[in-house]
């Protein structure tokens, strides 16, 4: 998988602003686009930021109506766009009455198939080159996190080694990067792991949806290459942010810092923090020393490959 290329399309909480849409997450995995939630207007923030629309699979983190209503305008808009193609939904029980709902919502049939999954806590999702796991988190309804995993990579071909032994170019390369040892027109047999390296970790991406800091999220984001980490409130919101089953910005960097995640975004903000995330910005920093931002809609980010 060499493209993983993150859009966020909302990073409100709750409620639409001037500025910041409700909840959505487009992520280019290689050729695959993926959805994370889909709140009303999605479908809109896609056209400007030019995500594309060729969504393969949508996962919702939960259903409370701010992360999930969109879906009913962006599956019409698909079926007037000619898809015939099958989406995929995922998320947690409730998921195939909710979402039939919504599916069928209106009197127009869609003119594609459209197929709905419930996952719990382990469950995993497999596509080409990478894999979504669900994890359970602490929210005031049942409610997932997501583990997106790029499966191992091949170790870096030592292409000084492969030529002093004198492997000429072209298909025999490819078949000792794919793991195949080669014969050589002179008898010798050249293995794999003479001119491969070890196999390199693929990239670790996990989004929390709405939750409260807990241990699954820290355990899901051990060494994450990035933690997206819901922060919608700052300290003097604490009893609200207990109250809502919320995080604040301390608290995701808390999360960042216990499972030596290696960049922390934060996002799903209050309307109070609108315009100026400066003081979630602050008390995150003061908690976590790694690489930490808030979100913005537009913001477009690209995880590089791991050495």
């Amino acid at each position: 998988m060499s493209i993983l290329r993150l859009t966020f399309l909302g990073t409100s909480a709750a409620q639409p602003t001037l500025h910041r849409n409700l909840s959505g997450l487009a992520v280019k995995a290689n050729t695959d686009l993926l959805l994370f939630d889909c709140g009303e207007g999605s479908q809109r923030q896609m056209v400007r930021y030019g995500t594309g629309f060729s969504v393969d699979a949508v996962f919702f983190t939960h259903f409370h109506a701010d992360h999930y209503l969109g879906i009913i305008g962006f599956l019409r808009t698909l079926g007037m766009m000619g898809r015939d193609g099958a989406v995929q939904l995922y998320g947690p029980p409730t998921a195939r009455r909710l979402l039939h709902q919504a599916v069928h919502l209106g009197v127009e049939s869609l003119s594609f198939p459209v197929e709905i999954h419930e996952l719990r806590d382990g469950d995993t999702v497999r596509r080409r080159g990478y894999s979504v796991q669900a994890v359970a988190v602490d929210h005031r309804i049942n409610a997932l996190g997501y583990v997106l995993q790029e499966d191992e990579r091949p170790g870096k071909f030592n292409l000084e080694k492969v030529k002093e032994f004198g492997v000429p170019s072209g298909p025999l390369y490819g078949q000792l990067q794919r793991g195949e040892p080669v014969q050589l027109a002179d008898g010798r047999t050249i293995r794999p792991e003479e001119v491969v390296g070890e196999p390199r970790p693929g990239r670790r991406l996990v989004i929390s949806g709405d939750t409260r800091p807990c241990s699954a999220m820290v355990k899901a984001s051990r060494e994450a290459d990035l933690l997206i980490h819901e922060s919608t409130f700052s300290d003097d919101e604490q009893a609200r942010a207990l109250e809502t089953r919320h995080s604040t910005a301390r608290e995701a960097a808390q999360v960042a810092r216990e499972a030596g995640a290696r960049r922390l975004i934060l996002t799903h903000l209050s309307s109070r923090h609108d315009t100026d995330p400066s003081r979630l910005l602050t008390q995150a920093r003061e908690e976590f020393k790694g690489p930490v931002e808030v979100a913005y809609d537009g913001l477009t980010v690209e995880l590089p490959l791991r050495d």
